[in-house]
């Protein structure tokens, strides 16, 4: 790249101006130049600087040919040789689950894991929460405890002992199990009686006794989330709010709400009216392990959310079906999962699945083969989340149907995750399929595309709580034919990541005419050594052409 020095930079500013003055036909409000500018274009990849004006790109180029679009008012940043990338898209996560996360009490993190069999630990950091939050109505807690090694043996009695006289509720990292207190329980009317809903009874944990035991899994997890009293709209947003300003901090400039409904779109809405939507969200009609049928009631739902919420900031028109839970059998038939798909592809809704065993996978495969073959050929962009345990025949079926794999690379990457191959990146792309990445957050922490693309090329399983980039000595390569280059990487965050959303004409790349997502990073990830780029910090993220994170 060649240097210009700052009176070379003020010489060309001035030229600008003069040119516009004299009747330039083009000029924009805001150039970002002297870059290391990946474009994810692959007809150009790389370039120097990018104009913007309002939320839009007018150019990507060289220094001299975008500092020709100047005017005596455009703001000129000098990035002195920082690397842009397109913005990243989280392709699945849940937004208001990573809130609640960052609202309450977080357990399990990069720093820590403490789980309710470190009992005094663990009481002691909830007490401690609880005395500083009087008015709480419901105490938030994020831990492990639903994974094998970390099975609790303890029951709501303990939590009790914690807090009694207020719900408290603890999602575990998976958000496929609850762990609650008796305050909780009461509430979703949970006791001895077996519940009327055998699909909800069976995710009840009881013990020899017959007695709850505060565990509650799957399906059954909407009794409680559906008791709890609902915060007022204006502390919603401030939760979410905060929410996507931590998704900014990591560079995320749109995502995939993977669970929610009508109400979370209003949310969504509300934030975006007080002037506070800093995130694209495109939400999924879903909730965890719950078995849609298409009553009149739920496509009602779906076809007022299509009607009302279709633009660049806030999209519905999808649903998402839990073929499986964490460790389940499939939740549908195949006939019952075909039945229902039929139909929403013939309203031309779309559909993901979250897969993940093999039995799930193939029934989801087999799904997307039904809707081609009953109502023809057409842009359908069915994806499958996870898609983490497949059978060898059905690897290639992708790429062959065009359901599109949307993974996280953290998952590949746990230590638990080892004992089978899985996340078979590089096989699904050489059979054509296009791959998209995500974080589940706050099923994994943090929600970083950076420490993505970092696990996405290492693959080394690691524990949570080393997966800030400090290399690991007793780290496992797990299938290293499966990694990622960091640009293959980075395009399932970027481009690809568009397509799966139908907006690779609008995101995606940075390229003239589509809006103005970016982000900004003090150094070049394609050139480090893959145990820095997780730890790389985001300089600023820019959505819509304004700053939401950082500053340039």
């Amino acid at each position: 790249m060649r240097l210009v020095y700052k009176s070379q930079r003020v010489h060309l500013a001035l030229t600008c101006w003069v040119g516009f003055v004299a009747g330039s036909a083009q000029a924009s409000d805001l150039l970002l130049v002297h870059g290391h500018v990946y474009t994810a274009n692959p007809a150009a990849k790389w370039a120097e600087a990018v104009a913007i004006t309002d939320d839009t790109i007018d150019a990507v180029g060289s220094d001299a040919e975008i500092m020709r679009l100047g005017r005596p008012n455009t703001r000129i940043i000098d990035l002195r040789g920082k690397t842009v990338l397109p913005g990243f898209t989280d392709n699945h996560l849940h937004l208001w689950f990573g809130a609640l996360a960052l609202h309450g009490v977080n357990l399990a993190n990069l720093k820590e894991s403490i789980t309710p069999d470190d009992r005094a630990q663990f009481a002691g950091r909830i007490k401690a929460y609880v005395a500083s939050h009087p008015a709480e109505p419901v105490i938030y807690v994020r831990s492990t405890f639903l994974f094998a090694r970390y099975q609790t043996k303890a029951t709501h009695a303990f939590l009790d002992s914690i807090v009694p006289d207020r719900p408290m509720v603890i999602h575990d990292t998976t958000e496929h199990a609850l762990f609650v207190n008796g305050k909780a329980l009461a509430l979703a009317g949970i006791g001895d009686t077996p519940l009327p809903n055998a699909n909800e009874n069976q995710f009840v944990e009881r013990d020899a006794g017959g007695h709850p035991t505060g565990i509650i899994r799957e399906g059954a997890m909407e009794l409680i989330e559906r008791s709890l009293p609902d915060p007022p709209m204006a502390e919603k947003v401030a939760m979410l709010y905060k929410a996507e300003q931590f998704l900014n901090s990591f560079g995320v400039t749109s995502a995939v709400a993977a669970t929610g409904g009508l109400q979370d779109l209003a949310n969504y809405d509300a934030l975006r009216k007080q002037g506070l939507l800093t995130l694209r969200i495109r939400q999924a009609f879903g909730s965890v392990a719950v078995d849609h049928h298409l009553t009149p009631e739920f496509v009602a739902d779906l076809e007022k959310a299509r009607r009302e919420y279709h633009d660049d900031w806030i999209q519905a028109n999808m649903v998402k079906f839990f073929m499986d839970g964490a460790g389940t059998a499939p939740l549908y038939t195949q006939e019952e999962y075909n039945r229902i798909v039929l139909e929403l592809d013939r309203r031309n809704i779309h559909v993901m699945s979250h897969a993940l065993s093999v039995p799930a996978a193939h029934e989801a495969l087999e799904g997307l083969a039904a809707a081609e073959k009953a109502n023809g050929a057409k842009d359908r962009r069915f994806r499958m989340e996870h898609a983490s345990a497949l059978a060898s025949d059905d690897v290639p079926r992708f790429g062959g149907l065009g359901m599109i794999p949307s993974m996280q690379p953290a998952f590949c990457c746990f230590a638990f995750a080892s004992g089978s191959r899985q996340s078979e990146w590089q096989s699904l792309r050489k059979g054509g399929a296009r791959l998209v990445f995500s974080s589940d957050w706050p099923c994994s922490w943090p929600p970083s595309p950076l420490l993505g693309v970092q696990m996405a090329t290492e693959r080394e399983l690691r524990t949570q709580f080393d997966l800030s980039g400090t290399p690991n000595p007793h780290a496992v390569i797990d299938a290293p034919d499966q990694r990622m280059s960091v640009e293959e990487a980075v395009i399932a965050y970027t481009r690809d990541a568009a397509y799966a959303n139908f907006m690779e004409k609008k995101l995606g790349t940075l390229e003239a005419g589509k809006l103005a997502d970016l982000v900004v990073l003090p150094s070049d990830i394609f050139t480090s050594h893959p145990d820095q780029i997780g730890k790389t910090p985001v300089t600023a993220t820019v959505v819509g052409g304004k700053v939401v994170y950082g500053k340039l």
